[in-house]
Formats: structure tokens, sequence, C-alpha cells
């Protein structure tokens, strides 16, 4: 039987027994990269950790009424929801390479891609991506794979998260990045067009972009594929419920963030990445690919038809990195698109659109507050212009037990005076008149 050391003296004995101390062990790594010794508390019982646990919770402001977005947004979740994916078959189940002993979890896999097509008017999807970011990532390192061309055109209302991310991803591969500015609070059309060279992969856009302006990228997605590069579209799921799709613009590919689809803010994830693309690209597309067919017997399964684990077998030739998926995650928002269905997809986008333009229009009324961008139209989420400082203006809301939106300094310094403001189904008209109300006495 093993010797398992679980105390500080059987450690002690361990070491003994293979002639060793406990400062052999790091003898590779220099001292100045040593963090010593660790202050680390004595451990506690149960009922003092609950109670620890419960203190540390009661910290949190989940109490607050929200208005933020910047891509990740408070949408009401179906009981139905957590109820379903919570059952033991699906949470504590694994990538399906076995098909045989698999097929619920590859059949809810096939059901998600099938959905992300109809919802984004893309002819395949694979099965799912680490989050939003990722999903624009790795359709880029499609675009490159297909055009055999190393630029890459990125508007500046992408996400600033996902830009950030681009970046960093990309920073070693020999990529050329141009990210252009926005004109109007919309793409701008002359600028793309300047770097739509002979080496450009694709031009990678955002609907509703990340000031909340709804676009129309179809006259772009002409012109990059007159000049041999690939669209990118990343978009915002419930909106789809009301606007164009990526597919009936002309986008080669669609990606975007899948949180909204039946799982909860959270603190950081975990979150969902889609991506769907033409039929002609499936073979350039990451991760895991679940099809349907018939045994000998003619009876119906589902299997890992692309990409099974390719990326372990192929190494640095591989299409991707990625050596798992969020299938929970998946699950979840297939879940909630089952619930909801195609009609209340479209009513819960309805609402959002409904509930945002009444903010937006009895906002503006207050004296000295206006939109950033006008002449645009907007979804569930518009950019604010305040007489002063945006962060200083959340800070005394927050007191009031209101999350006023995000103040865009964060990521753009010049715009110390915009704020963000997200509005789902879940904000009621007492809510967003007491906001309305609040913000202006708080001016």
């Amino acid at each position: 039987m093993p010797f398992i050391a679980n105390t500080d003296g059987q450690r002690e004995q361990m070491l003994r027994e293979i002639g060793l101390t406990a400062q052999d062990l790091f003898g590779d790594i220099p001292p100045s990269l040593r963090c010593g010794e660790l202050d680390v508390p004595r451990g506690m019982s149960e009922q003092d950790t609950r109670r620890h646990m419960a203190a540390l919770a009661g910290r949190n402001a989940s109490h607050l009424m929200s208005f933020l977005g910047a891509g990740f947004y408070d949408h009401f979740i179906p009981a139905a929801v957590d109820a379903i994916v919570s059952r033991s078959e699906f949470y504590t189940a694994y990538t399906p390479y076995q098909p045989e002993v698999s097929q619920g979890t590859l059949q809810a896999a096939y059901e998600y891609q099938s959905a992300i097509c109809r919802l984004t008017g893309m002819e395949v999807a694979n099965a799912s991506l680490y989050d939003g970011g990722t999903a624009i990532y790795e359709a880029i390192m499609m675009a490159m794979r297909t055009t055999g061309r190393n630029r890459v055109v990125m508007d500046d209302g992408v996400n600033p998260i996902y830009r950030k991310m681009i970046r960093s991803y990309t920073s070693n591969l020999g990529i050329e990045l141009a990210e252009t500015p926005l004109r109007h609070g919309r793409a701008d059309r002359s600028r793309m067009a300047e770097h739509l060279k002979a080496d450009t992969a694709a031009v990678v856009v955002q609907n509703p972009n990340f000031f909340g302006c709804i676009d129309d990228f179809t006259d772009l997605a002409g012109l990059a594929h007159a000049r041999g590069a690939l669209v990118i579209v990343s978009c915002y799921p419930i909106s789809l419920g009301l606007l164009k799709t990526p597919g009936a613009m002309g986008a080669d590919i669609a990606t975007g963030e899948g949180q909204s689809l039946g799982m909860s803010v959270s603190f950081g994830g975990p979150y969902l990445g889609f991506l769907a693309t033409r039929r002609g690209l499936v073979r350039k597309m990451p991760g895991r690919i679940v099809g349907r067919t018939v045994d000998e017997n003619g009876r119906e399964g589902f299997v890992l038809t692309l990409q099974a684990r390719e990326q372990h077998i192929r190494r640095h030739k591989a299409t991707s990195n990625i050596c798992t998926n969020e299938a929970l995650c998946a699950l979840t928002s297939l879940v909630y698109l089952s619930l909801v269905g195609k009609q209340g997809l479209c009513e819960v986008a309805q609402v959002c659109a409904d509930k945002s333009w009444y903010a937006q229009k009895r906002l503006v009324e207050i004296p000295g507050v206006a939109l950033r961008y006008p002449n645009n139209w907007y979804f569930n989420e518009f950019t604010l212009e305040l007489p002063e400082r945006a962060d200083v203006v959340i800070r005394r809301l927050l007191e009031k037990g209101i999350a006023a939106g995000f103040p865009l300094s964060r990521y753009y310094p010049s715009m110390e005076k915009s704020l963000l403001v997200a509005v789902t189904e879940k904000r009621t008209k007492e809510e967003i008149d007491f906001f309305i109300h609040a913000l202006e006495v708080s001016l």
C-alpha cells in the first residue's frame, strides 16, 4: 500500500525515507522566485466554515438593481433550466469519446449545434468553446487557414475585452492586426476599406457593438468578399430574436458569448463561446463537432465526426489547441432555447428593446444627459454622456441600491463622462423609473 502523507509528521517521515528535505524539492527554483512560507490560517470546523462563508457571501451586492451590460447580461432564467442541467447524468459527464455509452451527451451537443445554426443563420456549428473572446480568436485562425493570409482588420466596436484577448493570443503568431476607429458610433467603412489589402484574411465586427449601436454589415461583407477576405461577426444571441442574423448579412463565421442563454452573470464565468460557419469551412473549424448517423440496423445514433481528438494527434499542425469544451454550459443554452422557443425568444428580445427604448427616452430628458451616439438604432444597450464623471455618479447610485451601468473610462480614458446602460426583460417599469429619478437627483 503506498504511503500517503497527510500530516506534517508523516511528510517529514516520508522525506527521511527517501533521503531528502523539503528544501531539496525546490532546489531547481531560484531563491528569488520562491515565495517562502505561506501564511495559511489553521483549518476550521464545518460549522465555522459555513458561518465564515456566509459572512463573505453577505458582502456581495446581490441585491442591486442592475443596469450593467458590456457583454454580460442579467436575463431571467426559468427554474426548469437549473433543474434539468443539475441532473447527475449531465453535470458529471465528460467528453463523449465512447459513443456507445454517451448517446445522451452526444445528442444534446448535436441539438445545441442545430440551435446555434438556426439562431445565427449559419450552416454548421461546433460543440462550443470557452467564451466569446476565444471564439473570435478561433474564427480568426480559421480565416487565416482558409485564405493563407496573415492580416486581420478589427473594428473598435468589438468588445475591448475580446480585443485585448486577441492582441494577447496573436502577439507571437506573426499576425498583422489593424484596428479601425468608429465613425458616429458604427464601423467606419472607408477606414476598413483602406485596410482590405491583398494579404487581409478577415474583417472582425460586432452587432450590436460594444456601445450598443446596431449595424448591418451586408455592404461590408460584399466589399470584403470582393477582396478575398472572410467576414467574422460577433453577435449577442438574445438580439437575434429581432435583428438580422450574421448569415443573412453574408458573414462567413458567426461567434458570440452564450451567457445570456440561461446562465447567470456570476463572477466571471463559466461562460460559453459559440461558433458557426458556412458548410464549406467545416474542416477548418476547431473543437468538437457531433454528427447524426444510423447504424447497420437503421437505428439513429450520434458520434463525434470531426476533430474528435486530432489536436492531440497532430500536435502543432492541429486546427486548434482547444482540449475540452463547455458542454454543461452548451446544454444550459440548449435547455433555455428549447424552453422559450422561437416565438418566446422573439418576445424576450422585443421586451428588452421596448424597455430599453423607454429608459433611453426618459433618461435623455434629464438636464445635461444625452446620447453619446445619437442617430443610431439600439437593441437593449446604449451609451449616455453625463455632465460629470460616470464612475463618480455610479458610486452615488450604488448607495441607493442601483448598479447604474458600466463606466467606459475603464477602457477608454477619453470617455470619462460616458456611461454604458443595459436594460433587460428583468427590469420593471418601476425599477427603470426609480433609476431615472435617482440619476436625476444625483447629478
